[in-house]
C-alpha cells in the first residue's frame, strides 16, 4: 500500500522488441513499453514489429517511441505507421524539433560532468519528462546496463513535485528499490536491466526475461509502499 500522498513511480520497459515481452510487460503491471526505431541499436523496431507489438497491448499501457538524432521524416513516419502516445529523444535534438511533431515527448538527458544539467533542463522545459541516464563513451545512448552516481542530480532535479525526473541507466531488480527510496523519481525506465542473460554474463539484446520484468516491478512497488 502506499504512503498517504505518495505518488506511486511509473514503470517504463524499454526496448521491446517481441509481441510476447510487450504481453510480460504489461501483465506485470508496467505503465509504458518503449519501441527503439533508431538504427544504430540491436533492439531496433520495424514498423511491422512495432505495430503487432502495440496491437497484442491491453489498454491503460502507455507506448513510447524513441528516436536518435531523427531527421523529421523519420519520426513522422513511424508516427503515420504505429500508434505511439509518446516520443522520447536519446541524441543531441534541439528542443524546436522535439516539439514539432504534436505529441508530448521525454528527452534523455546524458550525465556526464561537462553537462550542466539544470540548464539541459531548463531548455527542455517543455519536455513531459527528462530521462537521465548514464553516458558510456564510444557507446550507446542507452541501453548500456551503466549506472551513474546517483548524488550527481541536483536536488531541483530531485523535488517530487516535478514529476519529470525519470532514472534510467544501469538499473535492475537487484538495486532498483535503493534508487526509487532515494531519489522518488516519477517513473524508472530499464531495459537491459531485465533482458534475458547469455552464457557470457551479457543482457541478450532486445529479449526479455517474464521473470526479471516482474521481480522489477515488484521491488519498485515495494519501494513506493
Amino acid at each position: 500500500m502506499l504512503k498517504p500522498g505518495a505518488a506511486q513511480t511509473r514503470v517504463k520497459i524499454c526496448g521491446i522488441t517481441r509481441v510476447e515481452d510487450g504481453i510480460a510487460a504489461a501483465h506485470a503491471g508496467a505503465d509504458a513499453i518503449g519501441l527503439n526505431f533508431w538504427s544504430g541499436t540491436p533492439r531496433r523496431v520495424t514498423f511491422d514489429q512495432a505495430r503487432a507489438i502495440v496491437a497484442a497491448l491491453p489498454a491503460f499501457v502507455t507506448v513510447v517511441g524513441l528516436f536518435v538524432d531523427p531527421q523529421p521524416e523519420e519520426v513522422d513516419a513511424a508516427l503515420a505507421a504505429v500508434p505511439l502516445d509518446l516520443l522520447q529523444f536519446h541524441g543531441d535534438e534541439r528542443p524546436e524539433l522535439c516539439a514539432s511533431f504534436g505529441r508530448p515527448y521525454i528527452k534523455a538527458v546524458p550525465v556526464r560532468p561537462e553537462v550542466d544539467l539544470l540548464q539541459y533542463a531548463a531548455r527542455f522545459d517543455a519536455a513531459h519528462g527528462l530521462l537521465f541516464d548514464a553516458f558510456v563513451p564510444g557507446g550507446l545512448p542507452g541501453g548500456t546496463g551503466t549506472s551513474f552516481d546517483w548524488t550527481q542530480l541536483p536536488p531541483q532535479l530531485t523535488d517530487p513535485m516535478s514529476r519529470r525526473l525519470i532514472l534510467s541507466g544501469g538499473l535492475t531488480p537487484q538495486n532498483v528499490a535503493a534508487a526509487v527510496r532515494q531519489l522518488h523519481p516519477w517513473g524508472v525506465d530499464v531495459s537491459s536491466g531485465v533482458e534475458v542473460t547469455e552464457a557470457d554474463g551479457k543482457p541478450r539484446k532486445g529479449i526479455k526475461s517474464a521473470t526479471k520484468i516482474a521481480a522489477f516491478i515488484y521491488e519498485v512497488r515495494s519501494a513506493d509502499g
